[in-house]
């Protein structure tokens, strides 16, 4: 984590310097919603329909991040994640274009915050439960919890749960809201 603040600071740059909504999300978020863990990375997201791939690689690349895999841009358009590398520490950097109603309102709720000498927006506690909810690796179970804990009177698990029933309809996978049901109810007999 000691070289994490310095690709933060680069990232926030560049994506202060597009015009598409953006923030940061994942681990770097889950701790400055107060949840105290490590991450390795910083993921990032941008709004899909307001930037082109090309504007978010030039704006990562005037802060000296550079593709981390040979045919970065062909797997941007295919799977809408840019994989990234801050050349001065190697920090890797995961750069996701978000298309859904849930991702722009997401953006528009993020919060702005000082982080590593930087101001930088962030997701919020709320819909960063959702993300994890959508990623669904061990790790993400746990933030998700932990962010429940700390922040429950504050999340709108009504709103929650039902973009979770989204992400499980369109995923068939009925067994992620079984998930969550069953870490709320952990965090309400806590």
């Amino acid at each position: 984590m000691s070289r994490s603040p310095a690709a933060l600071r680069s990232v926030a740059t560049a994506l202060d310097s597009l015009a598409a909504p953006s923030m940061i999300i994942g681990g770097i978020a889950v701790i400055a919603a107060g949840v105290p863990r490590q991450t390795i990375d910083v993921d990032a997201t941008v709004l899909g329909r307001d930037a082109t791939l090309e504007e978010v690689v030039n704006a990562f690349g005037d802060q000296g991040i550079s593709p981390r895999i040979s045919n970065a841009l062909e797997f941007a358009r295919e799977r809408q994640v840019l994989l990234l590398k801050h050349d001065a520490t190697g920090v890797t950097i995961e750069v996701s274009f978000g298309w859904l109603p849930f991702e722009e309102e997401a953006m528009a709720r993020a919060t702005t915050i000082d982080l590593a000498g930087r101001r930088v927006r962030i997701a919020i506690p709320e819909d960063l439960i959702v993300y994890k909810a959508a990623a669904r690796r061990d790790r993400d179970k746990s933030d998700i919890e932990r962010l429940l804990s700390l922040h429950f009177d504050a999340i709108d698990l009504q709103r929650v749960r039902a973009l979770i029933v989204e992400i499980a309809v369109a995923l068939d996978d009925p067994t992620r809201v079984d998930a969550f049901d069953q870490i709320v109810a952990r965090v309400r007999q806590a």
